[in-house]
């Protein structure tokens, strides 16, 4: 990889990583929200209605991931990037100066609906457009660079969680709740404005600086006609990514503390674990993803996940379990499939159309697997009483990418290839 092929891939991660740390600082500081915004005498309650305003935010995902990417596809990644940017950040900052129920009442959540609303309609376009700045900046290493963008991310929840654990080592439960975890909204805020000011020398993606004059005038349409199956499989193959993203990073916290009563510092010490070494797992099938089929390594991924959800929560429900050792195995086994499915699913569209392609997909499939697990895997624990209720789900979606990545099209590395020849 050149110079200039590495500064866009690491500008358009880094982008990612802090848009991802703004929303998903969220999750993590959910029992606190559900207390200034939701509270209620049941406690499950109150996290009920915080995590159906995490999912709100992802339900906006879809219509900002349609609007940016077809002004991205129509008139270039650049602008599209680096505004979305601006304004989640800025949202983000919003969100630490609300006040709470008490001060506002029912005003209160509404505000924090409608920034949630704003945030997930931006996201929409950040994460595609970063994955889209990766294939076209380098197509001979697709599966690498795709790697890197979601180690960045992993990056940015990582320091959410160690914000959120530094925060609780310094302040006492009563400051935390009061006003502590606004301190990491005003972080993400800053750190997304730093962010902004970088991506300034941000160039244009050299495949659409090629394509520009025959860029397409309907990007959504045309993918709707012409790559209907690709959606299809770019949603289901991300099935298993999404659902392990949002039990880990937005459901877990809350439900090992509050439901199972591990020690939250214990938590969130394994959680990071976990993110490290998924993005290390990460950065190695992305590599290899580049030299054998990447069907193959996400279906590996798919079926760990699959046959290993159950034993999991299994250990975890007994509350003497090993969290560190479980976290590890289970970050080792999501690598396979959170390393490959975002080179496959920018693989199935061609370049005139892949932001809007990958937009699209990438927002359904989050918005359903990832943005409703928490609310979903809650509400399976409250209704049935049963402890490992969320591995169903999480079987569920690794079942569903496992069976897409046996019926992937034979295609799979003709578009990206294509444009690594014509370079």
């Amino acid at each position: 990889m050149t110079r200039a092929q590495w500064k866009t891939v690491i500008l358009a991660s880094l982008g990612g990583s802090l848009e991802f740390y703004d929303f998903i600082i969220y999750g993590v500081f959910a029992q606190c929200i559900a207390a200034a915004f939701f509270p209620a005498t049941d406690r499950l309650v109150s996290l009920i209605l915080v995590f159906s305003v995490f999912g709100v935010g992802y339900l906006a995902r879809p219509v900002g991931g349609i609007v940016l990417s077809h002004f991205g596809d129509k008139y270039g990644r650049r602008k599209v990037f680096i505004g979305s940017l601006l304004v989640i950040s800025v949202s983000t900052f919003c969100i630490g100066l609300l006040p709470s129920y008490a001060a506002w009442g029912v005003f209160a959540p509404m505000a924090l609906v409608a920034l949630r609303l704003i945030q997930g309609f931006c996201l929409g376009g950040e994460l595609p457009g970063a994955i889209t700045y990766a294939v076209e900046a380098a197509p001979q290493h697709a599966g690498f660079t795709c790697s890197v963008v979601f180690c960045f991310a992993n990056g940015g929840v990582i320091l959410a969680t160690v914000t959120n654990l530094v925060l609780a080592s310094w302040l006492t439960p009563p400051d935390m709740a009061a006003w502590g975890w606004r301190l990491g909204f005003f972080l993400g805020g800053v750190s997304g404005l730093i962010s902004f000011r970088l991506q300034q020398s941000l160039e244009e993606s050299p495949e659409f600086a090629q394509l520009k004059r025959h860029a397409s005038r309907r990007p959504l349409g045309e993918v709707l006609a012409d790559y209907r199956m690709p959606l299809i499989f770019a949603i289901s193959t991300s099935a298993v990514v999404g659902c392990f993203n949002g039990l880990l990073i937005a459901h877990m916290p809350a439900y090992l503390t509050r439901v199972l009563h591990y020690d939250a510092r214990s938590v969130s010490f394994a959680q990071n674990l976990c993110l490290g070494v998924e993005c290390l797992g990460m950065i190695a099938a992305g590599w290899l993803s580049d030299r054998v089929p990447r069907r193959r390594i996400l279906r590996l991924g798919a079926l760990l996940l699959l046959t290993g959800a159950y034993p999991f929560y299994a250990v975890l429900g007994t509350g003497t379990a090993s969290l560190l050792t479980l976290f590890s195995f289970a970050g080792a086994a999501a690598a396979f499939a959170n390393g490959t499915f975002a080179s496959i699913m920018a693989d199935l569209f061609p370049a005139r159309v892949r932001f809007s392609g990958v937009a699209l997909a990438f927002n359904i499939s989050f918005t359903v697997f990832s943005g409703m697990a928490p609310l979903v895997a809650t509400s399976l624990v409250k209704n049935t009483g049963w402890a490992g209720a969320p591995s169903l789900l999480m079987m569920a979606c690794a079942a569903l990418s496992l069976a897409a990545s046996v019926a992937l099209p034979k295609f799979e590395g003709q578009a990206i290839l294509r444009a690594a020849v014509s370079e």
